[in-house]
């Protein structure tokens, strides 16, 4: 299994996913032109040039997050990463759907992308307040977002980690904030975080040095 991943991006929280299940992976790494470390297009696996992209060892590709991390979670069910059906398997899906289009797509990826304009990145951080007080009334008295630590965990902990790169401050929600603390002290995250780190400064580095 191959895992095509860009440092501290969304791919993390597959990163994070894989982690916990003790999977075996080969982790490629695509840089911020699209190019993989054999100078390769990574456009022509994924046309988007979009991550995570999970190579499976039958040789499918599969795209998009939500899919990637559901398809991890059955692969390594002694993980016990998503619940296995009936309303909390749909609780999971909705968590992960609200993740990946009320926060990542909605606030935080416009303002990370340095191109957008002012007026675009007001607006995303207008949207912030709605929807995180959603997920802070959520886990008030709660440890993760279903009644385990599940991939939706993976997720929001890797969207939220964005917070330190743009003006979105957790400080004003004590439960997202208790939350944060707790799931970074996890070895999963805990590692996954640092190897990341690690890797995103080399990357700028070099960017730099060119």
């Amino acid at each position: 299994m191959d895992l095509y991943f860009a440092p501290l991006a969304c791919s993390m929280a597959t990163r994070i996913a894989l982690y916990e299940a003790g999977a075996d992976v080969h982790y490629i790494q695509r840089d911020r032109n699209k190019r993989l470390p054999d100078g390769s297009d990574f456009c022509q696996i994924n046309p988007l040039g979009m991550v995570p992209t999970l190579r499976t060892d039958d040789g499918e590709v599969l795209t998009e997050n939500a899919a990637i991390l559901q398809y991890v979670a059955e692969c390594f069910p002694q993980a016990g990463l998503a619940p296995a059906g009936g309303m909390q398997r749909a609780r999971l899906h909705q968590w992960l759907c609200f993740i990946g289009t009320e926060l990542h797509k909605a606030v935080f990826l416009p303002l990370l992308q340095a191109k957008q304009p002012a007026d675009a990145k007001a607006y995303a951080a207008g949207l912030a307040e709605a929807r995180l007080a959603i997920v802070d009334k959520h886990l008030i008295g709660r440890e993760f977002l279903l009644d385990r630590f599940s991939v939706a965990d993976a997720y929001l902990f890797t969207v939220l980690n964005w917070s330190g790169a743009t003006k979105i401050d957790l400080a004003p929600w004590p439960a997202i904030t208790s939350y944060m603390q707790r799931l970074q002290t996890r070895p999963s995250i805990a590692r996954a975080l640092k190897e990341e780190l690690a890797l995103y400064k080399a990357e700028v580095a070099r960017q730099q040095a060119a």
